[in-house]
């Protein structure tokens, strides 16, 4: 079986080519064009049989992911099954499921049954409960293992901490917050316990042998990203990202497509410079961001500060962002909190679609505003990103849309300036 890189590359169109085509307004030319340079992922497992494809590049719409998964202190199956339908009707583009503990390959078979949207775990997490939780204890073996039992599965997409190298355990000492990565803790203290280096770096070949024989795409994970203001952009963040640079060019040598995961706490002032150094250090592989949290301050609102430092972000060049829900630093997300989180982060998306002069982009703005001068509050609502959030918040204060045709309760009519503007144009119009 050959990946969708490399049908890409002998200028083959893949039905999930085609799919995206349609769905992202382009050419086929252009969606193959970018898939073959590796500016663009499809992350597309065969066996993920309901899968309705998305495409992750600059190219193409801004895409949000949307993590779930049980912890090893609360949830359970069923919730997160209902976490999972939450984010996909709140628009999730992709999913990854975190979740620790037993019994995991039941949890993620009944998941990928019911998620048309790519699909991402984290490999290591499940390898390590298979021994108990016990981090030093963990066999390589077993990591291999269970690569390949997902891959089996479904799962289209990975986050492999491979780039953290023995090496940058004491650059990520002298931090104020340390390593604030689940997978990069569990990667740094295996290494020094066992004074090995990262398995998944010495092993990659056979890694590699896995992904291609699924169509599985690497999502080259950030170990070492930034957990606070004053760790970010230092010593171990960017050595780690220069291994991430040779571990892009050795998945696309061997046909594997691949993208980049990215800090997760960053100054607003750094992002641009974040952001450009992985496009350079990484060849032009898609980049995939954790926000950036823009401040550390703000537990409880942490959607906000996260979709602030992720406009930014995918307006200088990132792909695809993981979503960031009020319950970060706090605890495990509810069904609630799940929604939130990627109402904020489509806003995000969009935003910076919009700034970017995506085509098409624009067009749900201006038809917005169409229906905002005429005063159309139904139409508002269908074209709202939450429209029942909106539709909810109207009836508050305007509870009967026939009394609000030409105005609503924040001016009033005499203030109204959009029932003013009107009577301008008509003014204008008539002379």
């Amino acid at each position: 079986m050959q990946t969708q890189l490399e049908l890409a590359r002998g200028g083959s169109v893949t039905p999930a080519m085609q799919a995206v085509v349609q769905a992202e307004r382009v050419s086929v030319e252009q969606v193959v064009a970018e898939l073959a340079a590796g500016r663009a992922v499809l992350p597309a497992n065969p066996a993920h049989t309901c899968l309705v494809p998305q495409i992750v590049g600059r190219l193409f719409r801004t895409k949000v992911n949307a993590n779930i998964g049980r912890s090893a202190a609360r949830s359970d199956d069923e919730t997160e099954l209902a976490k999972l339908k939450t984010a996909l009707a709140a628009g999730a583009d992709c999913i990854m499921d975190l979740s620790v503990g037993t019994c995991l390959a039941s949890l993620r078979k009944a998941m990928l049954a019911q998620c048309p949207a790519p699909f991402g775990t984290v490999p290591i997490y499940e390898a390590v409960s298979r021994t108990g939780g016990a981090i030093e204890a963990f066999d390589p073996d077993v990591l291999l293992a269970v690569i390949a039992e997902q891959a089996a599965q479904g799962v289209d997409f990975m986050t492999l901490h491979a780039g953290l190298l023995k090496a940058h355990v004491p650059l990520a000492m002298k931090r104020l917050a340390g390593i604030v990565s689940r997978g990069g803790a569990i990667l740094a203290s295996w290494m020094v316990e066992r004074r090995q280096e990262n398995p998944l770096y010495t092993r990659w070949d056979e890694v590699l042998d896995i992904c291609r024989a699924h169509d599985v795409t690497v999502s080259l994970g950030d170990g070492l990203r930034p957990g606070c203001q004053a760790d970010a952009s230092d010593a171990a963040q960017f050595a780690e990202l220069d291994t991430l640079g040779e571990l892009v060019e050795r998945c696309r040598r061997r046909g594997v497509q691949v993208m980049v995961e990215g800090p997760g706490h960053v100054p607003f002032g750094q992002i641009q410079m974040n952001v450009e150094r992985e496009i350079r250090v990484c060849a032009g592989a898609p980049f995939y961001v954790l926000g950036p949290v823009v401040t550390d301050v703000a537990p409880g609102y942490d959607h906000i500060t996260s979709c602030i430092g992720a406009t930014a972000a995918a307006y200088y060049g990132a792909s695809l962002l993981c979503y960031v829900t009020p319950a970060e630093h706090l605890g495990l997300p509810t069904e609630a909190e799940v929604r939130e989180g990627l109402v904020a982060y489509r806003i995000a998306a969009h935003a910076a679609d919009v700034a970017r002069n995506l085509p098409g982009a624009r067009d749900w703005d201006d038809a917005m505003t169409r229906a905002r001068t005429r005063f159309d509050w139904n139409c508002q609502f269908n074209l709202a990103l939450d429209g029942k959030r909106a539709r909810e918040r109207f009836r508050e204060t305007s509870p009967v849309l026939a009394e609000a045709k030409d105005h609503c309760t924040m001016c009033g009519v005499d203030f109204c300036a959009m029932r003013i503007s009107r009577k301008l144009a008509d003014t204008f119009n008539a002379e």
